[in-house]
């Protein structure tokens, strides 16, 4: 049995003729917050939805604390998925229900024991956490994209998890409120110290959040450790990645 409460074991997945998992290996502690980062389309959203169930390796093993739930039914993803919750990129958000009943609907959904007071306190305890009190009666469509995202999260926690995932949650904002975003995402990191792991190309993101890294080139990893380690690490690729967003310098042609 593994002894990490998350880890991939030389997975692989392909789409027809594209392979875009090619023998990837890492893990994640509890309680830590582990990055999955890479360019486009090098399979890191596609890691997310393995490990939810979403999609079935093709080969490899995926375990989460300890069990191996590579071939789970639909079924027993479900018991998982009680524990384990995602945060999807588009929001995923009920059109037609406000905020406060979005946020609201995850306690109200699933036969769970709880009362109007409490869903109501709840509610409102995790909207303000999450800084958009002010919306609670507002509909998705009358949203700025960050405070939909902000929302979704809220949502995501209403259940209270015990596993978070991200999937880009800084990307299609402007910079001002991805790094609000970001800000939220690190004091929820401090003050639940729930186990997350973050899919983003976001570095400055990255910085902030990681535990652990894995950085995903052409399907394979390209790096596996901690930031201060990838920081040091002198493979041309990875440097590249990070000298674009200037969180490394360059090296010196001339040396």
């Amino acid at each position: 049995m593994s002894g990490h409460y998350i880890e991939f074991q030389h997975v692989c997945k392909s789409f027809d003729a594209n392979d875009v998992l090619k023998d990837v290996s890492f893990y994640i502690e509890r309680g830590e917050t582990g990055v999955i980062m890479g360019r486009s389309g090098v399979g890191k959203s596609v890691s997310l939805k393995l490990l939810m169930g979403f999609l079935t390796a093709d080969q490899g093993r995926i375990l989460v604390e300890g069990q191996d739930v590579t071939h789970f039914t639909e079924k027993q993803f479900e018991e998982i998925r009680k524990r384990v919750t995602m945060v999807f990129q588009s929001g995923a958000l009920f059109d037609s229900l406000t905020v406060a009943e979005n946020v609201a609907f995850p306690m109200e959904s699933r036969g769970m024991k709880y009362d109007a007071d409490e869903i109501d306190d709840r509610v409102g305890e995790l909207l303000e956490m999450l800084e958009v009190g002010q919306f609670r009666d507002r509909l998705p469509a009358e949203l700025a994209t960050g405070t939909k995202r902000a929302v979704a999260i809220a949502r995501a926690l209403a259940e209270r998890p015990e596993v978070i995932f991200y999937d880009e949650p800084t990307t299609m904002v402007d910079p001002l409120m991805a790094a609000h975003v970001s800000d939220l995402i690190v004091r929820l990191k401090q003050t639940l110290k729930k186990t997350s792991i973050v899919v983003t190309h976001d570095t400055h993101l990255a910085k902030k959040l990681a535990d652990r890294v894995v950085f995903l080139n052409e399907g394979r990893v390209g790096f596996f450790g901690t930031w201060p380690e990838l920081e040091a690490c002198d493979d041309p690729v990875l440097r590249n990645f990070l000298v674009q967003d200037e969180l490394i310098p360059a090296l010196d042609s001339t040396l």
